[in-house]
């Protein structure tokens, strides 16, 4: 746990119940190995009808949490803000240093005698923290889109999946996951549309979340359709609401993409696999170590 405080400030009966509850949930959430956007804090305070879903209670929510980490009360690691990041250069010590990294980040390509390439592409960049852990485990990419992705990025893609196509004749599968309104369920028509022109050959994009038959089960707190979107009115008259992935709990999230990926994943295939690269990792580390030892 990481509390720090940096400001005094008394709050309300009403916000210290409010703090009380974050801090159980975030303290649910650490013990399964994930931490939180705010927007996913704010969904499972409106899934367990601590809060109602409206935009003037999440600046609420947001407000309570900010004060409530400045004055030592939230802890500072638990929520994240994957929107913003720091880029800076690597530096080691010694020559050793980077040869033990090497050894324990060592990695061979574990998909490579299979016949499907597959890949993660997410509309919510918020959901990154959930996901990524899963696709590294999985050996396969992950590629948050943040909304409708831009031509460059989809080109840069694309062209990446035609060659894999062409060169090596694997099967390329896209499990795409967005919200449920409008604009998300579009984007997977979009996606295909763009990866298949730019890779000049058909990928295959498979919807693999938010769907309605998961809405039903999983029930995440709903939203209202957004008015702006030219498809809110067909929309609206078929599902009466909409739902954002954000919502869904991210052990949920974890074992639709883990279900999915396994379909295509030969078991033999990656079990050899998993062996040959336990001995290269062997190999290195045991360079790794005899260049210490001659220090």
């Amino acid at each position: 746990m990481s509390k720090q405080a940096y400001i005094e400030k008394r709050f309300n009966t009403s916000s210290r119940e409010i703090i009380e509850q974050v801090n159980n949930i975030l303290a649910e959430y650490e013990a399964q190995g994930y931490d939180l956007s705010l927007r996913q804090l704010f969904y499972q305070m409106v899934s367990r009808d601590l809060l109602p879903n409206t935009q003037k209670e999440y600046k609420r929510l947001g407000d309570i949490v900010n004060n409530a980490r400045l004055a030592g009360l939230v802890d500072w690691d638990m929520i994240k803000d994957r929107g913003r990041a720091t880029v800076t250069n690597s530096h080691f010590d010694s020559p050793a240093e980077i040869l033990n990294i090497a050894a324990r980040q060592f990695a061979i390509d574990k998909w490579q005698d299979q016949s499907y390439h597959v890949e993660v592409m997410v509309e919510k960049q918020a959901l990154e923290g959930v996901l990524v852990p899963v696709c590294e485990d999985l050996d396969i990419p992950f590629t948050a889109n943040k909304g409708y992705s831009s031509a460059s990025a989809l080109r840069e893609r694309g062209r990446i999946l035609g060659r894999l196509a062409r060169k090596n004749g694997k099967r390329i599968i896209v499990l795409y996951m967005g919200d449920h309104d409008p604009s998300g369920l579009d984007m997977t028509r979009d996606v295909q549309d763009r990866l298949s022109t730019f890779a000049e050959t058909k990928i295959h994009v498979e919807r693999l979340a938010l769907n309605y038959p998961q809405i039903q089960t999983l029930k995440p707190p709903p939203n209202t359709t957004k008015e702006n979107d030219t498809r809110a009115a067909a929309y609206a008259a078929k599902y009466k609401a909409s739902w954002e992935l954000d919502a869904v709990e991210p052990a949920a999230l974890a074992r639709i993409v883990t279900e999915a990926v396994m379909k295509y994943r030969d078991a033999d295939k990656w079990q050899n696999a998993v062996m040959a690269e336990k001995r290269m990792k062997a190999e290195l580390q045991e360079l790794a170590e005899s260049y210490t030892d001659g220090e």
